[in-house]
């Protein structure tokens, strides 16, 4: 369940075919605003799951602590609901709605009517099916996305309602790693 909220957390954005995309390669800041997950208010959840993994890679073996600190970049989460991803010029270059940043779940429909794009989603990864419709808004630097989705899985049927606003901070994204590029890397650990 926590790699799913940290999935819909990165609910990153909405771009439209034929304007200049929304997002921009480089550094962002993306923090949940919202996320509610059948009425229940996953906010604070989501805050006291971060902490508890940055205890975790406290208490590492220095090797493994180093190895992920280098995997994820020493930024990658500042604070509580707050995460940094590095946007790879690829994944802005797809220039529609991200999902997940290993692009196995896009959107079946999306359009884009000037700084506003709504999208619709129906796909289905590591188990879970995920359906629902979302609106990005930009404004300068800022992209403010709001997501209603239904989730299925092993354990049933789930409601979930996003919000959350990413923050551009610039085309240096220093020691993080592009979010495409760390996807394979840990899908080619796994096969390990």
């Amino acid at each position: 369940m926590k790699k799913l909220l940290i999935a819909c957390a990165l609910t990153v954005t909405a771009t439209g075919a034929l304007a200049e995309p929304m997002v921009k390669p480089g550094l962002w800041e993306i923090r949940t605003l919202k996320q509610t997950m059948d009425g229940q208010d996953m906010t604070a959840q989501m805050a006291a799951a971060q902490v508890e993994m940055q205890k975790a890679m406290a208490n590492m073996p220095p090797e493994r602590r180093k190895q992920m600190e280098v995997m994820m970049g020493k930024q990658a989460m500042p604070s509580a609901n707050v995460h940094r991803l590095c946007v790879s010029p690829e994944m802005a270059a797809r220039d529609k709605p991200m999902i997940a940043a290993d692009n196995r779940c896009e959107p079946v429909k999306s359009s884009r009517s000037g700084n506003k794009t709504t999208f619709e989603i129906n796909c289905a990864t590591d188990g879970h099916n995920m359906a629902g419709k979302g609106e990005s808004v930009s404004s300068g630097d800022t992209i403010s996305t709001k997501m209603d989705m239904t989730m299925t899985d092993a354990r049933g049927k789930h409601t979930m309602q996003t919000e959350s606003q990413m923050k551009f901070v610039g085309t240096d994204c220093g020691g993080l790693k592009p979010a495409d590029q760390m996807v394979q890397e840990m899908q080619a650990a796994r096969k390990k």
